[in-house]
């Protein structure tokens, strides 16, 4: 979305900071000048000085109209207007789910920042409704930019889907869940569905886990070495875009029963891949799926066992449920997101009466 939008404005130069050695290709127009700004960002103490120090004496230096941060940092010392993207609040909901150091940080300057902010970017209406609610930042001031998908994701073949079962899943269909493997993912609910479908259906179904294993997993480790099928849960660790489209293209269905989501980007690639998603009726991923997916309560084990039953067993309502998924994919996409973003910008200009 950013490289749309700054092949938009030819006219601006956009400086892009980076806290370390970057990759040649963030720099993909003419009118970027990447800068590296020290120290490396990688601690609470750090993220302080680098917003509140570093970031000021550089943006100063260079004459900077504004501030874009794109990942819910600002810096209180800045004169100039400055627009932040807020992608959810799960900080504020499970605190628990981060370190005691950077929990404090978060809770010292994150309602500051959304305030300071002179207009705001959320992913979702869900979102927009929950910095409203928990910070008190007026609606108005808060505009909704929908993530999109990678134009990899598209619907397979059969010849295609099996060849993918044969090389992921011993030539069986599976199920897939695609995230990080975190607490409030719900993991571990998703296990003992499963392990609750293989039970009830004797079905020779997969569950594939794709992404990388996060933190504060011990009852999750401790459930899933004591499954009775366990050996049809298949841990792939994370994939790069190009293979997780092969992946998620060939699946029976999405299962994403997180109970807190500021969007849910791997349902949307789902949907644009056609194929039926089984979500929690929690935060934004209803807004995502739409009437494309079969909706639970994301700790109901014996109904996400049901609906995987129902996905391969109803196929008239599986097929409706793509149909609709279709639908919902007219809403979503990185140009609509670039042009949804653009919109917001020109406000903020407006508002802060840059030229």
């Amino acid at each position: 979305m950013i490289r749309r939008f700054v092949k938009k404005h030819p006219e601006h130069e956009f400086i892009f900071l980076f806290d370390r050695p970057y990759d040649s290709s963030f720099v993909f127009a003419d009118n970027i000048k990447p800068i590296v700004v020290s120290p490396q960002a990688r601690h609470p103490f750090l993220w302080y000085w680098w917003f509140e120090k570093s970031l000021p004496k550089v943006l100063k230096r260079e004459m900077a109209d504004c501030f874009i941060s794109t990942d819910g940092f600002l810096s209180s010392k800045l004169k100039i207007p400055q627009l932040l993207v807020i992608h959810d609040l799960a900080l504020e909901h499970y605190p628990e789910n981060v370190s005691w150091m950077v929990n404090q940080y978060y809770k010292l300057f994150s309602k500051k920042y959304a305030l300071k902010a002179d207009r705001i970017i959320t992913v979702s209406d869900y979102s927009k409704q929950d910095i409203h609610e928990l910070y008190g930042v007026e609606l108005s001031k808060i505009d909704t930019v929908y993530n999109g998908a990678n134009e990899l994701y598209v619907p397979l073949n059969d010849t295609d889907k099996n060849d993918a079962r044969t090389k992921y899943s011993a030539g069986e269909p599976y199920f897939i869940y695609v995230g990080a493997v975190h607490p409030r993912k719900n993991v571990i609910t998703l296990l003992k569905a499963f392990e609750q479908f293989k039970e009830s259906t004797g079905k020779s179904h997969k569950l594939l886990i794709v992404g990388r294993m996060a933190w504060k997993n011990e009852d999750l480790k401790t459930y899933y070495s004591g499954m009775k099928f366990k050996q049809d849960v298949i841990l792939t660790g994370s994939k790069q875009a190009k293979e997780l489209s092969l992946l998620i293209a060939s699946a029976e269905a999405m299962i994403y029963l997180s109970y807190f989501e500021g969007f849910g980007i791997p349902v949307l690639e789902s949907i644009y891949c056609e194929v039926p998603v089984i979500i929690s009726d929690r935060t934004s991923l209803p807004e995502v799926a739409g009437e494309g997916g079969i909706i639970i309560d994301p700790f109901d084990v014996q109904a996400a066992a049901q609906a995987m039953d129902k996905i391969i067993t109803d196929k008239e309502n599986t097929r409706q449920l793509v149909e609709k998924g279709k639908a919902q994919k007219e809403k979503f996409s990185w140009e609509k997101s670039a042009n949804r973003f653009d919109r917001s910008f020109q406000e903020f200009c407006i508002d802060n009466k840059l030229t």
